[in-house]
């Protein structure tokens, strides 16, 4: 077993909003066409939660499945649990052509905490006014490529890839600055 370490070690920023690098969280890539036999029983034993629709993403306690493409869902689950929800995707996609995936040391994953589509709005082409409190945003957070979906009123979660972590909490930090508010 190897020792859990997260991308950032916890950094925080306290301006406006608050910015949290939490982790390691669980997280695995399920690809499969949208009629595999099996896919939903799949999505459920991983996560707890139904096949979420298009651009959406299905949250049950600290679980969730997100759709990021046709072909493609982020299911989301605590560290410890990513072997288990492995085992229940192969169980229940047996004799189907997918790819389940690992991918939970490849992401760093942040908590916009407070104000979070402020933050985003500076940094990501979005229409905060349209987005869905439960559509999940595959976009761009200024040069890099990274997925984010509210948590509650304001507070929103980013996942990127871990090698721009440092990047991305350099711009989450800025774009958060005391007196940088949009509104």
């Amino acid at each position: 077993m190897h020792n859990r370490v997260s991308a950032l070690n916890g950094a925080t920023y306290s301006g406006f909003s608050q910015i949290r690098e939490i982790g390691p969280l669980g997280m695995i890539t399920l690809r499969a066409k949208s009629d595999c036999a099996g896919l939903d029983a799949a999505i459920f034993a991983a996560t707890g939660c139904a096949r979420p629709d298009t651009r959406q993403i299905v949250q049950q306690d600290d679980r969730a499945a997100g759709w990021m493409s046709p072909d493609e869902y982020l299911l989301v689950m605590a560290y410890d649990d990513t072997a288990t929800a492995l085992a229940a995707i192969d169980q229940a996609m047996a004799g189907q052509h997918y790819l389940a995936s690992d991918v939970s040391d490849a992401r760093a994953v942040f908590d916009i905490i407070g104000a979070g589509e402020q933050v985003l709005a500076k940094l990501s082409p979005v229409d905060f006014d349209k987005l869905g409190a439960t559509e999940l945003r595959r976009t761009r957070t200024a040069q890099v490529a990274a997925a984010f979906w509210q948590t509650g009123a304001g507070n929103y979660r980013l996942v990127c890839f871990r090698s721009v972590a440092d990047y991305v909490m350099g711009l989450l930090s800025h774009s958060a600055m005391s007196g940088s508010a949009l509104k």
